[in-house]
């Protein structure tokens, strides 16, 4: 099974196929909205909004552990997950693709 944490624009449940809601609690709160369960592809995914549906949630306000455990009590097997945001740097351009290699841990 997949996790997909979606960021702006790759939180539309549309991408699954036959889906269902799941509200659920963690050890740690809430997750940041209901687990959307459906499938792409014939392969089960769990989408999950990193904001909130209706973007209610600031990134600093993002229950992320809550986040993570709901999907692994969920079996999700592997986690996706998107951002966007800007860049400082003229060569990088909108709509480029970019793997970090540093990473802030809060």
């Amino acid at each position: 099974k997949i996790g997909i944490i979606g960021g702006t624009g790759l939180d539309d449940p549309d991408i699954l196929e036959g889906r269902t809601e799941k509200y659920v609690s963690t050890p740690y709160g809430k997750p940041s909205d209901a687990l959307i369960l459906g499938k792409i592809k014939n392969v089960d995914c769990v989408l999950l909004a990193r904001h909130g549906r209706h973007h209610t949630i600031m990134p600093s306000n993002v229950n992320y552990r809550a986040n993570i455990w709901a999907l692994k009590e969920e079996n999700c097997s592997h986690v996706i997950v998107s951002t966007a945001c800007g860049s400082l740097r003229e060569e990088i351009q909108p709509g480029d693709l970019v793997i970090i290699d540093q990473f802030i841990d809060r």
